[in-house]
């Protein structure tokens, strides 16, 4: 797939997501180093702490899946504005897939491209423990 296909796909994905109570559906679509890719949507609950968003679930799947090397992840939102990723999808994200790409997608398919170092830039990870 082209970078255009996969920010459309993204955007369609995110209809997928299950956000009944914020009303804010997100969509991720993460690639692998060996361009496999993953699907995830963020999943709201009453007990709101038990959410999850669409980056942890696309990175769990795959993880679960054995992949461990990413080069991309699509991040599309409802936003009328760009949205980066959460705190928690940026601790995840670094700890798991590395300095990778990160695609941020509004509503309307305009997009910015970051790194992770830039979305996290000091980190916490197992080099310090």
């Amino acid at each position: 797939m082209t970078f255009q296909d996969n920010i459309k796909e993204t955007l369609i994905l995110k209809e997928s997501a299950k956000a009944t109570f914020s009303k804010f559906k997100v969509g991720a679509l993460l690639i692998t180093e060996d361009g496999r890719i993953y699907r995830g949507v963020n999943i709201e609950v009453s007990s709101y702490s038990l959410t999850i968003c669409a980056e942890r679930v696309a990175i769990f799947k795959a993880i679960s899946e054995g992949e461990h090397k990413f080069k991309t992840i699509f991040i599309a939102s409802d936003s009328e504005k760009i949205t980066s990723p959460c705190g928690a999808c940026r601790q995840v994200l670094w700890e798991l897939a590395g300095d990778i790409d990160v695609v941020m997608i509004n509503k309307h398919g305009e997009y910015k491209i970051s790194k992770m170092n830039e979305l996290l830039p000091i980190s916490f990870d197992k080099t310090y423990l």
